[in-house]
């Protein structure tokens, strides 16, 4: 690896950090920065699962000391996510390395619209059926343990939708994350599909991003971090689908 590509994967580790921390998508930042890097797209998806699990874990710590719960608020939505992201997760490394990349390229563009479209709090809203609950979270892990990229942003409109004020949702949406990127990371493991020196590298800016975000979140520092997210996700959606 060159000194340069490890710079840009600690920096760059660091910026989706902050945007995991605060919102979420920060994956559609570092799997491509990891394709560029050198790493193969499915090797990329499961080295960033590494980084992801550390600076959830570094987000869900500071939440806790900044005063937010979520863990107890978390529960009913754990189970239907983590059955899906088991299945999503075995599905997606049948996947040949040239057509994951195209497939996260083309994915990306509804993550940028869900980036936009920043959710509605409805905190009079009457709380889901349970089949609901779990059709809908069971297909939020589905898509978690295939892909990552943005399943925070997935998560957090539905759990706002639901009646959670943002700082919770973000708390529960760690929590959650970091409870499915822990089931599946071993399956991507036992695969062979983690590269762990350039994995280790983006862990670093990951888990200190994710500190300093979660502090941005509880400030306020949502809008300006989501709009750097949007340019730098359509840039390299562009640049994964060959279009210049």
């Amino acid at each position: 690896m060159e000194w340069w590509e490890a710079l840009l994967l600690i920096f760059g580790g660091t910026a989706a950090g902050l945007i995991n921390a605060v919102a979420g998508g920060g994956s559609t930042l570092t799997v491509p920065l990891l394709v560029l890097a050198g790493v193969p797209g499915n090797n990329a998806n499961g080295s960033n699962r590494v980084g992801i699990l550390t600076s959830n874990a570094a987000a869900a710590t500071a939440f806790r000391k900044l005063g937010v719960r979520g863990l107890s608020k978390s529960l009913p939505v754990l189970a239907p996510i983590v059955a899906g992201s088991l299945i999503g997760a075995f599905a997606i490394t049948s996947l040949t390395d040239d057509t994951f990349e195209r497939v996260f390229g083309l994915v990306m563009l509804p993550i940028i619209f869900l980036s936009i479209r920043k959710p509605k709090v409805k905190l009079d809203a009457e709380p889901w059926p349970i089949p609901m609950t779990v059709g809908v979270f069971f297909t939020v892990g589905l898509y978690g343990g295939a892909v990552q990229a943005g399943v925070g942003l997935v998560m957090l409109a539905a759990l706002t939708r639901a009646g959670y004020d943002l700082i919770s949702a973000n708390n529960i949406k760690v929590v959650a994350n970091l409870t499915l990127t822990a089931v599946v990371l071993p399956i991507f493991i036992v695969q062979g599909k983690v590269e762990w020196l350039p994995a280790l590298i983006l862990a670093a800016g990951l888990t200190t991003g994710g500190w300093i975000g979660a502090h941005a979140a509880v400030k306020g520092g949502e809008r300006l971090i989501r709009g750097g997210m949007i340019v730098s996700a359509l840039i390299l959606s562009g640049s994964l689908l060959g279009l210049y």
